[in-house]
């Protein structure tokens, strides 16, 4: 899918070039430049655009097209011509000929040569390490660890200790947290923002896990979440390139710096909580930041009052809540499963992949960038949490699967596997909802054979469990090959107070 409105964004309201948002939104920067161009033919303005959903925005902007002749030329792989050329010997023309031999309609010999200089002298361009006021926050962790001692076990467990620096003033930011995952790196952006009072233009982070799912020297992928800090405090995320340590130079003097004046200072303190540590490292941590620089006038924090804080963005009026992002496919039931709770979403999405972005207390599911449910999010596992206006009209008009359709299936493996799909659907305040649960019990067959599965449902009701756990658990002990327990209750078949029949249905 497209990242227009990314690139619109980082464009409009961030102030970045095309350079900086193709590495920020992982995509190559003629894609970019090319989505610009289409914006300003397109007749539309910024930020009305931003209010459209990514397909309409889509569509204005990509509007189907028939390709032209020239357009469905074959193109070589520059990459590749590139390479051949480095071998002795090889020429263009020598490239061009195989070219032609293999695709007799490419493209004419001066074409050939100008789109390949073309291509090449983007391999030229070097970003130069610069920093204005104001533009880039270096953030990464120090390779050293502090200690904190469990009180009651005698336990030694090791911080981790995060880095920022802005570029201009090199003012710094340091605090201690359990870990470096995702949710504790989040936390300390956030925390890092509210300590410098405004945001960067810039975030700069080394690839590490929480910050890039995929590192790629030119085109590498964030991670979701990391992505929505930077939507929110509108900031572009640029991470360092791999093996280039000249792109995160003021990050690893910042952490160097925090080693030798803070982490050093406190190697003889033993601390007994993280809440006592963050109090010592900031206590030093404005020790720092006022020390005289050796060979410029002045310190970071006056270079900061002077340079970066005129020229930091204002924080948004309320910090980043953090959330989680999950890719989910519709189930036929018009739910999405996330941590074992299923959510519904309007039922014309069955069978659609949609991405649920979820916090500590809400669930929000987006179709194409759109948002199309949002829940309250509960931890109750099995649970159902649905809407009722997500649902068909009578609850049938997703009329592939119906609670009669399950019952017949049902029925032709025997009436006890029948009697545990009534029992499912009528144990649901609304029969879809006991769908999945259903579709488990009956695709047990295909492992188990039909036989064995009647059974396993006959033992089931008899003991009063007809649930898919339980009928899984009983198939894979073979209970199902034993004798039923002894009870007084009739055996399965006309008076089971939940066997209702398919006709009740209709």
């Amino acid at each position: 899918m497209r990242k227009i409105k990314e690139i619109l964004r980082l464009k409009f309201e961030a102030g970045q070039g095309q350079r900086q948002i193709a590495r920020s939104c992982g995509v190559g920067k003629t894609s970019v430049a090319e989505c610009l161009a289409r914006f300003s033919r397109s007749g539309l303005s910024w930020p009305q655009a931003g209010q459209l959903d990514e397909a309409m925005l889509e569509h204005k902007l990509y509007p189907p097209a028939t390709a032209s002749g020239a357009d469905r030329r074959p193109l070589p792989h520059w990459p590749t011509v590139h390479r051949e050329l480095r071998r002795k010997g090889v020429t263009l023309t020598l490239l061009w000929h195989e070219y032609k031999s293999a695709h007799p309609h490419g493209l004419q010999y001066s074409r050939f040569c100008d789109r390949y200089r073309a291509w090449a002298a983007k391999l030229d361009l070097v970003m130069r390490q610069e920093h204005r006021a104001g533009e880039k926050l270096f953030v990464d962790y120090a390779g050293q660890t502090a200690e904190v001692v469990d009180r009651r076990s005698g336990e030694i467990r090791q911080a981790q200790i995060f880095v920022a620096v802005l570029g201009a003033s090199s003012y710094t930011y340091a605090e201690a947290t359990w870990t470096q995952q995702l949710p504790d790196w989040i936390g300390s952006h956030v925390r890092a923002f509210q300590f410098l009072g405004g945001t960067s233009e810039i975030l700069v982070p080394d690839n590490l896990r929480s910050a890039v799912t995929k590192a790629h020297r030119y085109e590498p992928d964030l991670n979701p979440t990391y992505a929505d800090l930077a939507s929110h405090y509108g900031v572009a995320v640029l991470p360092a390139r791999a093996r280039r340590p000249r792109d995160k130079a003021k990050a690893e003097a910042g952490v160097l710096l925090v080693e030798r004046w803070i982490l050093a200072a406190l190697r003889h303190r033993s601390f007994f909580s993280l809440e006592e540590l963050n109090r010592e490292i900031a206590r030093l941590l404005e020790r720092l930041n006022a020390r005289p620089f050796k060979k410029l006038p002045g310190s970071r924090r006056e270079w900061f009052e002077k340079i970066d804080r005129p020229a930091l963005r204002p924080l948004p009026a309320l910090p980043y809540e953090f959330a989680e992002w999950k890719k989910v496919r519709v189930n036929i039931d018009y739910h999405v499963e996330l941590e074992g709770h299923y959510y519904s979403v309007p039922h014309a999405l069955v069978r659609k992949a949609l991405e649920v972005r979820y916090t500590e207390r809400t669930v929000e599911c987006l179709y194409r960038g759109q948002r199309v449910a949002s829940h309250l999010r509960s931890h109750l596992k099995g649970r159902h949490t649905t809407v009722a206006e997500h649902m068909p009209a009578a609850h049938r008009q997703y009329a592939e699967w119906t609670p009669e359709r399950l019952i017949r299936w049902a029925e032709k493996t025997g009436p006890a596997t029948a009697g545990v799909i009534q029992t499912l659907l009528h144990s649901r305040a609304h029969p879809q909802q006991g769908f999945r649960a259903c579709l488990g019990v009956l695709r047990l067959s295909k492992g188990y054979g039909d036989e064995r599965l009647e059974a396993a449902c006959r033992r089931a009701l008899r003991i009063g469990s007809a649930s898919y756990k339980s009928i899984d658990s009983i198939l894979r002990q073979g209970l199902d090959r034993k004798p039923l327990p002894e009870q007084s209750e009739p055996e399965l078949g006309i008076a089971h107070e939940n066997i209702r029949g398919a006709t009740y249905y209709h």
